[in-house]
């Protein structure tokens, strides 16, 4: 596995968070580091902090991670979990404002080129435009 930016999906489900997860793996292959977490504690829909901070640490390097995030929860979520992690790792965390799984994909595929967490990230956002 290359030295390059990691990705992590963090959804409402668990089964949308693993699915996008699964497409990002099988169109961009074991280049780039996934992670995904979604659901609440007792298994419903639901995002939680201590989940998105294990995913994040299962895949950080010294690239960055760029979060995929689906809805405004996941991402007051992932915003707490990022304020939680160690300064010098805040620095390299990106929430990407793009759909989950198009977004992914596409930040997965540029991350996998060697690209900076920025390029990553602009990538990602892309779809916005």
């Amino acid at each position: 596995m290359s030295d390059c930016v990691s990705i992590v999906i963090v959804s409402h489900s668990a089964e949308v968070a693993k699915g996008a997860a699964d497409m990002v793996r099988e169109m961009v292959g074991d280049e780039v580091r996934v992670a995904h977490c979604g659901g609440n504690p007792e298994g419903g829909l639901g995002t939680n902090v201590p989940a998105i901070i294990e995913a994040i640490r299962s895949v950080y390097g010294p690239q960055g991670v760029a979060l995929l995030i689906d809805l405004g929860g996941a991402e007051t979520n992932s915003e707490m979990a990022i304020e939680m992690l160690p300064a010098e790792m805040q620095d390299r965390i990106v929430i990407c404002n793009a759909p989950i799984v198009e977004g992914a994909v596409m930040a997965a595929t540029e991350a996998a080129g060697g690209s900076s967490l920025a390029e990553v990230r602009a990538t990602a956002e892309e779809f916005l435009s």
